[in-house]
C-alpha cells in the first residue's frame, strides 16, 4: 500500500513536469456514449489511436501497451452498449470474441485494424438495434424478447415465453406482432439466423454443429431458413464473410 503511495506521487509529479496528462473523463464517456448510441459521425471526431499519450501507458512494451488499451476499450464499449439496449448475451460474447483476437496480434498494424473493427462493429449493432427498436415496446414485449435471447440455444415453447411475460398465449403473440413486427415464432428464427452468422464468421464450428446448437429439427431444415433470411447457404455464406477483418 506504501509502495504503491509512492510509485503514485512519483509518477503524477513526472507528468506534471512533463507537461502528460491522462484523456478528459467527459471526452472518454462522449465517446463511449457516441459508440452506444451509433453515431459514427461524433465517433470519427473523437476516436484516438491507441497510441495516443493521453490513454496512459500501461506496459514498456509498445506492443503490450496497446492490447492493454484495446482490452480496456472493448470492456467499456461491451458495458455501455447493454445499457444501451443490446443483449448481454451478444455483446459479452462478441467481447469474448474481440479480446481473443487481441491476444492473438503479433503486430501494432493488426490491433490499429482491430481496434477500428470493434469500434465500429459495435457502434453499428446499436445504430440497427435503434432502428429496429419499437419505440413503445411494452414491457411484456421486452421480458418475451428477453427470454428469447437468453435461450436461444435450447427448445423454447410459447407457452415459457407467455410465461415469462406474464400474460397468456394469445394475448401475448398480438401483441408482439403489433410491437414487433413479427410473430415470436419468427422473431426466434431471425435471432438464430443471426447468432449463426456470427458463429460462421468468427469460429470454426461446422454448419451441422451450428444447427444443432441452435435446435433446428435437421440441418436440412437450417439450411433453408438460413437462405430464407440470408439469401445464402451457411457454407456460401462463411466463404464470403469468414474472418472478413483480417483479410
Amino acid at each position: 500500500m506504501k509502495k504503491n503511495e509512492h510509485i503514485l506521487s512519483h509518477k503524477l509529479f513526472l507528468q506534471r513536469e512533463n507537461e502528460i496528462s491522462h484523456l478528459a473523463y467527459d471526452r472518454e464517456m462522449e465517446f463511449y456514449t457516441a459508440v452506444k448510441d451509433g453515431d459514427f459521425l461524433k465517433l470519427k471526431k473523437l476516436m484516438l489511436p491507441l497510441e495516443n499519450t493521453h490513454l496512459g501507458r500501461l506496459s514498456s512494451n509498445p506492443l503490450r501497451n496497446l492490447k492493454y488499451h484495446l482490452i480496456i476499450t472493448t470492456a467499456m464499449i461491451t458495458r455501455f452498449c447493454i445499457e444501451g439496449g443490446l443483449s448481454s448475451e451478444t455483446a459479452y460474447t462478441l467481447s469474448d470474441i474481440y479480446i481473443q483476437q487481441v491476444d492473438s496480434c503479433s503486430d501494432e498494424d493488426s490491433i490499429n485494424i482491430l481496434h477500428r473493427e470493434i469500434v465500429f462493429d459495435f457502434a453499428d449493432r446499436m445504430k440497427k438495434l435503434k432502428t429496429e427498436t419499437h419505440p413503445a415496446m411494452s414491457r411484456a414485449t421486452i421480458k418475451a424478447t428477453d427470454y428469447i435471447y437468453d435461450h436461444l440455444q435450447e427448445k423454447i415453447s410459447l407457452e415459457q415465453i407467455a410465461s415469462a411475460a406474464g400474460l397468456n398465449k394469445t394475448y401475448l403473440c398480438a401483441l408482439f406482432k403489433k410491437e414487433t413486427g413479427l410473430t415470436i415464432q419468427n422473431y426466434v428464427m431471425k435471432l438464430r439466423i443471426e447468432a449463426a452468422k456470427n458463429m460462421l464468421i468468427y469460429a470454426d464450428y461446422s454448419s451441422t454443429a451450428i444447427s444443432s446448437y441452435f435446435m433446428f429439427s435437421s440441418h436440412s431444415h437450417f439450411i433453408r431458413t438460413f437462405r430464407k433470411f440470408t439469401g445464402m447457404t451457411p457454407d456460401e455464406y462463411r466463404r464470403k464473410n469468414y474472418r472478413r477483418h483480417w483479410k
